[in-house]
């Protein structure tokens, strides 16, 4: 199970990687671009987004990589919601992933954001 903790230590050790907590983005030709984030929820129809700290949403390299994330699994660690639909970032439950997979993500996030 990886923690908030483990998302900053992973993040920080990045090259040129600003943020903290569980936000962080790497500036590219004068504009900050997200690798990791809170995934807002959508709680209430009709109300605006909820941030939910337990679900990040981590950047991937394109829309196959997700695809393949998302086969990969049942549902319980990646998932995505209409929202992410034609974008290339999948969502990953913290408590269901552990530290290794989670900076194998956070490290290809960066790199996808970063070249």
């Amino acid at each position: 199970m990886a923690t908030a903790a483990d998302v900053s230590r992973i993040a920080a050790a990045l090259p040129e990687a600003e943020g903290n907590g569980l936000e962080w983005s790497v500036t590219k030709k004068g504009k900050a671009r997200g690798f990791v984030w809170i995934w807002k929820e959508r709680v209430h129809p009709k109300k605006a987004r909820v941030p939910n700290p337990d679900v990040l949403a981590i950047r991937v390299a394109d829309l196959e990589e997700k695809e393949m994330l998302l086969a990969s699994d049942d549902g319980s660690k990646f998932f995505t919601e209409s929202h992410y639909n034609g974008f290339p970032a999948v969502l990953v439950r913290l408590d269901a992933i552990d530290v290794d997979e989670l900076t194998e993500l956070i490290t290809d996030a960066w790199e996808a954001v970063a070249r």
